[in-house]
């Protein structure tokens, strides 16, 4: 029943949507004074939620800041790759579709290369509420021994739908001995619920973030005027994970 809600909250809480009820309420309402309110009300979101400026600076402050190699001289037992990133029931099923968040597998890649963790942990099954799709941990398993990584040095997990989920079976998986020295490996603005899921479980990991959504600070008039679809995306990605904190809080996950 979470799992259901949570995903519906999340949904209907996207700036897009939002601007849609607000504008299609404006048609159907029949009282003047209402209809001008929240035509000017719809407008408006639109036109905040597109600036780039703002939404770079919102998640600036959300994303956790990248990790540059050259401080990394621990090295970890363990490399968790939250999953995610893949469009996993796409057809033909004989490769990995990669979708944006494939930055996590590159950089996964790259740690375990340099010597920064042993073996990777890959991490998740299927989000999806009403239909089947394959285990996403199953293809990024295929797809990075494709790509040089030694099947001997991966441990897959592949029942989990959520990110709560993840923590509680990796948890029995490689347990929470202090001794076991663990990189949790995820998105940037996914990494803040990620972190507090695990910290709920008491496995002690730390973080290595990827797939950064924001840029650096411009003040040029493109950035601050002109309206840009990317800029709705990066609220949805903010909004998602605020209202999946506030359930994951609620159903005492975190």
């Amino acid at each position: 029943m979470f799992f259901v809600l949570s995903k519906t909250v999340s949904f209907m809480a996207m700036p897009l949507v939002l601007i849609c009820i607000l504008l299609g309420l404006s048609v159907i309402l029949k009282n003047v004074k209402w209809k001008k309110r929240l035509l000017l009300t719809g407008l408006s979101f639109l036109l905040f939620f597109s600036n780039d400026f703002i939404a770079n600076e919102a998640m600036l402050m959300w994303e956790i800041p990248p990790t540059p190699y050259n401080q990394m001289t621990k090295k970890y037992d363990y490399g968790i790759l939250l999953t995610g990133v893949t469009s996993n029931d796409l057809l033909p099923d004989d490769r990995v579709y990669f979708s944006r968040g494939a930055d996590r597998v590159v950089q996964t890649i790259n740690l375990y290369k340099r010597g920064i963790i042993n073996t990777i942990v890959i991490s998740g099954g299927t989000g999806r509420l009403f239909t089947e799709a394959r285990r996403e941990a199953d293809d990024l398993f295929k797809a990075m021994v494709m790509m040089g990584v030694d099947s001997s040095a991966m441990i897959i997990e592949n029942e989990s739908r959520n990110t709560y989920e993840s923590a509680e079976n990796l948890k029995r998986i490689i347990g929470s001995d202090a001794n076991k020295s663990i990189l949790l490996i995820t998105s940037a603005f996914h990494m803040r619920r990620s972190k507090a899921c695990f910290d709920k479980t008491g496995m002690e990991v730390e973080v290595f973030t990827t797939d950064f959504y924001t840029h650096p600070r411009y003040f040029s008039p493109d950035v601050l005027l002109v309206p840009k679809v990317e800029a709705i995306n990066i609220w949805h990605k903010l909004f998602k994970e605020w209202a999946g904190m506030a359930a994951y809080w609620a159903a005492g996950y975190i």
